[in-house]
C-alpha cells in the first residue's frame, strides 16, 4: 500500500502471511533520483536500440558493397582473360604471317594468307581468276595421317575424313569459294564452311583458331584456320568434309594428299 504525504511518498509493505508490515518513506529527493534513474535507463535503452539499428544498416550496406566488389572483380578477371586470349590470337596470326612473308614457305609455295590486318578482313577473288571452281586441293600443307575415312562405322556416322595433324597447323581452302558459316559447335568445335561452284561445299572442323569470317571470298590454298582439338575430339586433327547438294562425297575422290 502506498500513501502520499506532503513532500514525499510512504510505501507500506504488507506480507501475505499476516506478519508485521513495513513502510518505506521516499522523500522528494529520493523520488527525483528514482525518476531520473528511470529516465536514464530508458535513454540508454533507446540509444542501444538506435546503435543496433545503425550497425545493422551499416552491415547491410557493407554486404552490398562487398557483393559489388566481388562482381567487379569477376568482370575484371573475365576482361583480363579475354585480353590474354586476344594477345594469343594476335601472336599466332603474326607468327603465321611472318612464316609466309615475302620468301614464302618452301613446303607450300602456293599457300595464300588472308589480307593484312585483323583476321577476317574482307577480300575478294577477281571474277576472272583461274582459281574459281570446285575443291581439288588438299586442305593442309602436309599429308597428315587419315585416321578415319568417310562412312566408317554406322551409316552416315562419319561424313568426312579425320586427318591427324599437330595443333596450329595451317588449314587451307580446298578450292575457291565463299565463307557461308563459321562458329563453335559442341561436336565440330570451331569450324568453317565454304561454298564452291556446282553445288559443292567443304567443311573444316576442330580448329584452334578461325582466320576468316562469314561472307568472305577465299581462293584455293588460302589459310582459313589453324588445326586444333576443339569440340568432340580426343587429339589434334582436322575433320574435312566435301558435300555436293548437301550429300557427303568421299573427299579422297576429290583431293589427294601431297606426295
Amino acid at each position: 500500500m502506498t500513501e502520499q504525504r506532503r513532500g514525499g511518498i510512504t510505501v507500506q509493505l504488507l506480507p501475505r502471511d499476516g506478519g508485521t508490515s513495513r513502510s518505506l518513506e521516499l522523500s522528494p529527493l529520493h523520488l527525483r533520483l528514482l525518476l531520473g534513474g528511470l529516465a536514464v535507463t530508458i535513454l540508454v535503452a533507446l540509444l542501444m536500440v538506435g546503435s543496433w539499428w545503425f550497425l545493422a544498416r551499416e552491415a547491410a550496406q557493407g554486404w552490398r558493397l562487398q557483393t559489388l566488389v566481388d562482381s567487379l572483380e569477376e568482370e575484371r578477371t573475365q576482361v583480363l582473360a579475354l585480353a590474354r586470349r586476344m594477345e594469343q590470337v594476335e601472336e599466332k596470326y603474326e607468327h603465321l604471317r611472318a612464316l609466309f612473308g615475302p620468301g614464302g614457305d618452301p613446303l607450300a609455295p602456293d599457300l595464300w594468307l588472308p589480307p593484312s590486318g585483323l583476321p577476317g578482313a574482307r577480300g575478294q577473288v577477281p571474277e576472272t581468276s583461274p582459281d574459281r571452281g570446285i575443291p581439288r586441293s588438299w586442305p593442309l600443307t602436309e599429308p597428315g595421317f587419315v585416321t578415319q575415312p568417310l562412312g566408317e562405322g554406322e551409316v552416315g556416322d562419319h561424313p568426312g575424313l579425320d586427318i591427324a595433324i599437330p595443333t596450329d597447323s595451317y588449314v587451307r581452302a580446298a578450292g575457291p569459294g565463299r565463307v557461308v558459316r563459321t562458329g563453335d559447335d559442341p561436336i565440330y568445335g570451331l569450324f568453317v564452311v565454304l561454298e564452291h561452284e556446282e553445288g559443292f561445299q567443304t567443311v573444316y572442323a576442330h580448329a584452334s583458331l578461325i582466320l576468316v569470317e562469314r561472307g568472305r571470298t577465299v581462293r584455293t590454298n588460302e589459310v582459313i584456320a589453324l588445326t586444333g582439338s576443339t569440340g568432340r575430339s580426343t587429339a589434334p586433327h582436322l575433320h574435312f568434309e566435301v558435300l555436293r547438294d548437301g550429300d557427303p562425297v568421299d573427299p579422297l575422290t576429290m583431293v589427294q594428299p601431297p606426295g
